[in-house]
Order: structure tokens, then C-alpha cells, then sequence
């Protein structure tokens, strides 16, 4: 981002005077913050949201987490969380929009301004544009009140004048339009960086990429995934509906429900008694694919933060076991949280690089019956392996706006050879006639297609499964995802669904 590391008096008054220019070349009056509000303060809601957003601008943080820190020190109430979370996810999601909205009612660019100044502005742009319930004359006068508060009175003149102008002049603004200027529409209407937007127009032509950038841009479904070691999706289903009214069967995941757009399921009681996890369906699908029995010994390679591992450990029914690797042994911790909750025994956790070699890997956790099928000496093998591997992303910007923002144009390419390693180093631990996942929750072919096409070049024992050759039930259920060679792709605009993708490989010797 070309605005990390701007700030001081001088850039605050740079763009200052760019927005005295402007409204002298429009004669339209600014105006500057009344005396009477001077000492008034702002919502904590909309401070704790451009305190966020201030927080993923700077340091390129994460808004899910820098969120959750800044609301469990607070003390808002329900509505006003649900007001901060709004405007975090909402001013992130559509930033490009108000960044070419902002621009026009500035001479200064908004990369220019201070960054708790520029956060401020969007926020506040956000609850102008995008929102039908705030008043224009709360949604100014809060981010004025917000910049006072941040201790920067010589920007409240400015805050004050660009919404106040933006809030008459922004139906007036066109914006870019698909049939003239695909890439301006994706990245100033649809509000996606310019290397993105190229990326998608180039796979999937301006019609169809301007629809998976809208479905991006929508709030997900909330979907759950049942335990089925303790009810049935049935049973869970009757008992769900008394408080999500919306809930319905996935149209997918055979143990998934979507509860509907709306509501916090990790609060429901059923969660907390474990009978269910948050899971999206297409994540739900990848452990359809791998199909796990009872009896398996499982590897996921890359298992934090745990909602596959869990899934896998379910299927087993209690017999065989799951052994779960990560290389960061606090996110491993919410591995082992999980399985506790849902109260699932046949899983073990071990902090490891998988990119690195898996030999070694220590056999007390073993079950009995499994180690008598194990050769006394070599390494462990494994009758089925998850790669799960760490990716852009890209699929799931309905959930993490920040994404798009935070990756560069050299992650894809970066992040294929670290997935590679890691397929490499986890098949490595598969038995003959065993089978491997390798999965990503993004939608580029450098992280998908062509890591399986550089792995099964490099390894000829094993092989792509077509669907011909799945188990019925699973060729069945994913029949709709799966392309002819066996690659499962999911799609927000298609399925609903986060973007997935998923291949299964057999080894044959």
C-alpha cells in the first residue's frame, strides 16, 4: 500500500490545502467543525472501527484479529459490537469504491493523508455510501469527533469538508462501467486491487469475473457443520430452527446446515455443547473428497485451526486416528481446543514444519491396532494424507475483506513453492493404494492446477483420480464441482460457496 509510513503535520496540512483548493474551484461551501461539538466524543463502535481500520492500514494486520483484540477490551454492548464489525468488514470489503469516490472530492490523493486521518474518511465514507439507517449529518460529524479523538484536531476541517461534500456530490460521480473499462469497474466500482482484477479478467473474461467479484463483495452464509459422534443433521437441524428461523440443509455438505446471512452460531448453545462446528460447505466438501473410514490413519498436514481435522476425526467414528501437524504451536492449540469441545479422542497434535522432511515423526500415539499394520522400521504410513495448504486466500473475501488489500502481486508465486514442498514432504508418508487431498481456499491455477501438475510430474507413482473412479456417494455429492480430470473448484458467484479448490491423488506403488 503506497500510503504506509505517511504521516505528520506536514502531510496534514499538505492535504489540507489540496481540500481548500477543491472547494475554491467548485464554490461549494466546506465549513469546519462546530464550537458546540468541540468537546463532544465519539462512539466507541465508530472509534474502536477506524482504530481497526487504521491498525490493518499501517501494519498490514490482520482485521479479524486486530478486531477481536480491540472488542474483548471493550465494553460496548451486542448492537454496538454488531455496529463496529459492520463497519470494519464493510469500509474494508468496498475500500476501492470509496478510495475513487474519496479522490474525487480531494486533490490530494487519499494515499497521501495521514493513515489515522485516511481511515477515518473511509470509515465515515462508508457509513455515506453504503449504509441506509445512519443520518449523513451523524456519519460526518462522527468521524469528525473520531480524528479529535485520535488527537488530531488539525484534521477535523478536513474530515468535515470532504464528507460533507462527498454526502451531496456522490450520485453524481459515475462510476466505471463494465462494457467500457472491465478493469476500471472491477477495481473502482467492485472495489478489487488493479493486479487482482487483471488476474480474473484474464481467466474468466469481464462478465463472469465482475460476478465473482460481486459475490465476493456479499456477506457469506453462516454454515455449520454437525457432529455427527453426538446428532444426526436432522436432529440438529429441528432444534436449530427455534433460533435460526432460516436454517436449511446444505445443498452440498451432507452434514451441513446454513443458518441464513445473519447471527453469531458460536454463541448457540449447541456449540458449546459440541454438537456442531462452524465450517463454510466447500471447505466441508474437501473432507468428502479425501472420505475417510473408521479404522484410517490420517496425516493433515496443515491443521490449524482445526475445522477439517475435527471433520476427519468424525468420520473415523472413533477407530484409527488423525495425527495433526503445524508448524505455529499457538494455532496448533486451537486444534486440540476444538477436538476437546466436540469431545473427539483419536486425534493428535504435534507442531512440525510439513514443508520440511516428516521422517521421524514419533509412533506413541499410535493406536494398537494401527501400529501392528505399521513396518517395524521406517517411517509411518498413512492410508489417507490432507494437504491443506496455505494459500492467498482469494476464494474467501466474502470473510476476510482485508485479504485483498494485504497480498501483493508476487505472493501466488511465492506461496506455489512453499505449497509444493509441503504436498511433496506429506505424500511422501502415504502407503501404496492410499490416497491424498491437496486443497486451497484460492482461485489462481499457479496455487491450484499447476502445483498438482508439477507434483504428479515429479512423482510418476502417483496419479490424479477422475471422477469416474471415486466412491458413488462422493462422485454424486460433487458432481456439480468437479471438472473432468478431478478438479473439485468451488465459486462464491456459482455455488455459494467460498472459492475452493481440491484434487485428490492416488499412489499406486
Amino acid at each position: 500500500m503506497s500510503d504506509r509510513g505517511e504521516s505528520g503535520d506536514e502531510g496534514g496540512a499538505a492535504a489540507g490545502a489540496g481540500v481548500r483548493a477543491k472547494r475554491r474551484h467548485r464554490g461549494r461551501p466546506g465549513g469546519s467543525p462546530s464550537g458546540a461539538n468541540r468537546g463532544a466524543q465519539p462512539t466507541q463502535a465508530r472509534l474502536l472501527a477506524v482504530r481497526v481500520m487504521d491498525r490493518v492500514q499501517r501494519v498490514r494486520a490482520y482485521a479479524d484479529l486486530s478486531l477481536h483484540h480491540y472488542l474483548i477490551q471493550s465494553a460496548l454492548s451486542a448492537a454496538d459490537r454488531a455496529l463496529a464489525t459492520e463497519l470494519v468488514y464493510g469500509t474494508l470489503r468496498w475500500r476501492g469504491r470509496i478510495d475513487y469516490l474519496l479522490n474525487q472530492v480531494l486533490d490530494t490523493p487519499i494515499t497521501k493523508l495521514e493513515p489515522p486521518v485516511a481511515s477515518a474518511l473511509r470509515v465515515g465514507a462508508y457509513q455515506l455510501l453504503f449504509t441506509d439507517r445512519i443520518p449523513a449529518s451523524a456519519a460526518v460529524d462522527e468521524s469528525v469527533r473520531c480524528v479529535r479523538a485520535l488527537g488530531l484536531e488539525r484534521a477535523t476541517g478536513l474530515v468535515n469538508a470532504v464528507l460533507r461534500r462527498l454526502s451531496t456530490e456522490h450520485a453524481d460521480i459515475p462510476l466505471p462501467r463494465l462494457e467500457d473499462d472491465p478493469k476500471g469497474h472491477l477495481v473502482n466500482a467492485l472495489s478489487f486491487p488493479e493486479w487482482i482484477a487483471e488476474r480474473w479478467l484474464e481467466q474468466y473474461g469481464p462478465e463472469e469475473a465482475a460476478a465473482l467479484a460481486r459475490a465476493s463483495n456479499d456477506p457469506p452464509p453462516f454454515t455449520i457443520r454437525a457432529n455427527t459422534t453426538r446428532v444426526t443433521r436432522e436432529e440438529l437441524l429441528v432444534e436449530l430452527t427455534e433460533r435460526f428461523p432460516d436454517a436449511a440443509p446444505c445443498r452440498y455438505a451432507r452434514d451441513g446446515i446454513s443458518l441464513g446471512r445473519r447471527g453469531d452460531a458460536s454463541r448457540d448453545p449447541a456449540f458449546l455443547a459440541g454438537r456442531f462446528s462452524v465450517q463454510d460447505e466447500a471447505a466441508q466438501l474437501v473432507v468428502d473428497l479425501l472420505d475417510p473410514k473408521p479404522g484410517d490413519l490420517v496425516l493433515d498436514a496443515c491443521a490449524a485451526p482445526g475445522g477439517k481435522t475435527s471433520a476427519i476425526a468424525e468420520r473415523l467414528r472413533g477407530k484409527g486416528a488423525v495425527l495433526a501437524l503445524d508448524r505455529h504451536p499457538r494455532r496448533l492449540g486451537l486444534v486440540a481446543r476444538t477436538t476437546r469441545r466436540l469431545g473427539l479422542g483419536n486425534v493428535h497434535t504435534l507442531e512440525r514444519d510439513a514443508g520440511q522432511s516428516l521422517e521421524g515423526l514419533p509412533r506413541d500415539w499410535l493406536p494398537a491396532d494401527a501400529a501392528t499394520r505399521q513396518p517395524e522400521d521406517g517411517p509411518i504410513l498413512f492410508d489417507r494424507v490432507l494437504v491443506d495448504a496455505p494459500c492467498t486466500g482469494l476464494g474467501t473475501l466474502r470473510r476476510n475483506p482485508d485479504a485483498r488489500w494485504r497480498l501483493a502481486p508476487e505472493s501466488p508465486p511465492e506461496l506455489a513453492r512453499h505449497q509444493l514442498s509441503i504436498l511433496q514432504q506429506s505424500a511422501a508418508t502415504l502407503k501404496p493404494g492410499g490416497c491424498v487431498v491437496y486443497s486451497t481456499c484460492t482461485l489462481l491455477p499457479e496455487e491450484n492446477e499447476q502445483v498438482v501438475e508439477t507434483f504428479l510430474a515429479s512423482r510418476p507413482a502417483f496419479r490424479l483420480v477422475p471422477p469416474s473412479e471415486l466412491p458413488e456417494p462422493v462422485r454424486t455429492a460433487l458432481a456439480p464441482m468437479l471438472s473432468e480430470e478431478g478438479f473439485l473448484r468451488c465459486f462464491p458467484h456459482v455455488h455459494d460457496t467460498d472459492g475452493f479448490f481440491a484434487a485428490r491423488m492416488e499412489r499406486t506403488r
